[in-house]
């Protein structure tokens, strides 16, 4: 169930400025909370620096080249100044103009979808990949301001809702234990398995166990900061680890693995210098319109249109399950100034593109801070301070490995997988198309996936009920545009487009 937010008692000092602004006491929150919150979000998307560069910054486009005009380990750090730098300023922009809990940063997937899929058809070149994101991201600001999509929002039943974000909590569990190397996928027959051959080994998994209780002793003991405590200790432990034992990292050159037990991404060593003057050369290296004359306009309408409807709904199952592990919810199951919200996360679709870094959107990992105690839109300027002040300490962030953050996933799944009791699981017609959501996402590895899964069953079974008519027009759009999402390549096929 959704709690109110707490407010203010009538014999409490006057509030700030600051206190004001963002209405910190009167959704029951303090300055320190928001403070820890934003640092605890930092830290669990933190990776989002080290992992874009590995993505697009070390495959080269159609053409063989790469980001920056230069050789992969430029484009590397050209990407992780560029990733820092726009996820610092529209994750500011969130916090101050949305006053929400949420932070932003490349969204994971598209910017695979970029490297692997886009940037790879003939004669396309990043600026012109580049270019498709910021066409996107300003169809779906469109989408926003002639008020499509907060519609679109307003359309979805709330225990529908409600299946969206324990779903989310479910897929952040699995990403949490996919990342530490907990479960991984194996050489046999089984999709997957306990770390290494069915066993826990290697000393890293035992920094992510550590991790983990050590959160769970605090929270069960309802110490404030825990999970950031937890991150911090488990930090502690890795880095104390590896200049005992020298473990090393998992791969090698061109990201194969050599070392099974080594750490996942990020060696925990502390840097002889821990500064590095940011390089933002990237920023407005895009081509508008490239893309259509070296593919043609079908084939790049059709991509604008996929990458649009990743985007379109990723962030209104983030905001819904962030704001209903904040207590932020109506009784519609919609948060404060949703319009807002999906105006900036617009805004960042853009900006990612114009900074070259893929588009940004809005980070799940938000709600390991809103475990913390954030409730405001000040964690989020911490937040996206602590990312602007990455780009000059990147050194530093590369610190802190997988197997020290995401421990905080696994707590923040749990605490989002509470709200599985909204839903009635006795009425068939909301608890099917809630099942497809909440087991899709983690198992296609996708929100949208799940969304799109539940909003299709939804309205095959009121069909089959003989209830067409109380679906929301708007479904039945979304509806049809999902099932044209899934049959993508089929369509493609029969347009004769590759």
């Amino acid at each position: 169930m959704t709690q109110a937010p707490s407010r203010r008692p009538r014999n409490a000092p006057p509030a700030s400025g600051l206190d004001r602004y963002f209405r910190i006491t009167e959704r029951g929150s303090s300055v320190g909370q928001e403070v820890r919150g934003g640092i605890v979000t930092f830290f669990t998307m933190a990776y989002i620096v080290v992992l874009n560069p590995l993505i697009i910054g070390t495959v080269p486009d159609s053409t063989g080249g790469f980001l920056g005009g230069g050789d992969p380990d430029r484009a590397r750090m050209l990407v992780a100044a560029g990733t820092a730098l726009v996820a610092g300023l529209m994750t500011i922009l969130m916090g101050v103009v949305a006053n929400f809990p949420l932070a932003l940063a490349t969204g994971l997937g598209l910017n695979a979808f970029l490297a692997y899929g886009v940037a790879k058809m003939p004669q396309m070149t990043w600026a012109d990949a580049m270019g498709l994101i910021v066409l996107e991201g300003i169809i779906i600001l469109v989408l926003v301001l002639t008020g499509f999509r907060k519609a679109v929002f307003h359309a979805i039943p709330a225990q529908l809702k409600t299946a969206i974000s324990v779903g989310i909590g479910l897929f952040i569990t699995l990403i949490g234990l996919i990342d530490a190397g907990f479960v991984r996928k194996p050489a046999g027959p089984t999709p997957v398995e306990l770390g290494i051959g069915g066993f826990l080994n290697g000393w890293p998994l035992l920094t992510f166990v550590v991790g983990l209780f050590l959160i769970i002793a605090l929270m069960v003991n309802h110490v404030k900061g825990a999970i950031l405590y937890g991150i911090a200790g488990a930090t502690v432990l890795a880095i104390v680890l590896e200049a005992v034992l020298h473990i090393g990292s998992q791969t090698g050159p061109g990201g194969k693995i050599v070392n099974p037990t080594g750490w996942g991404l990020n060696v925990p060593t502390l840097p002889s210098n821990p500064f590095a003057l940011p390089d933002f050369s990237l920023v407005g290296d895009f081509n508008l319109l490239g893309s259509f004359s070296k593919i043609g306009f079908v084939s790049a309408a059709l991509l604008i249109f996929t990458l649009l409807l990743a985007d379109f709904f990723d962030t209104m199952g983030t905001m819904v399950a962030i704001g209903g592990e904040a207590g932020l919810l109506d009784e519609e199951g919609n948060p404060p100034s949703s319009q807002r919200i999906l105006v900036v996360d617009s805004v960042a679709a853009i900006a990612g593109g114009m900074g070259s870094v893929s588009s940004n959107t809005s980070y799940i990992e938000s709600a390991a801070g809103v475990g913390e105690g954030a409730r405001t839109g000040l964690a989020s300027v911490v937040t996206g301070i602590m990312f602007l002040l990455a780009t000059f300490l990147s050194p530093l962030v590369a610190v802190v490995p997988y197997e020290a953050a995401t421990p905080a996933l696994i707590v923040v799944g749990f605490l989002m997988m509470q709200q599985v009791t909204g839903i009635d699981w006795d009425d068939m017609e909301i608890a099917i198309p809630a099942f497809l959501t909440i087991v899709l996402m983690p198992f296609s590895y996708s929100i949208s996936v799940g969304i799109g899964a539940g909003f299709v069953a939804y309205v095959v079974v009121k069909i089959a009920r003989r209830k067409a008519r109380e679906i929301h027009p708007l479904l039945w759009i979304v509806a049809a545009l999902f099932v044209l999402y899934f049959c993508i390549t089929p369509v493609k096929t029969a347009l004769g487009v590759a």
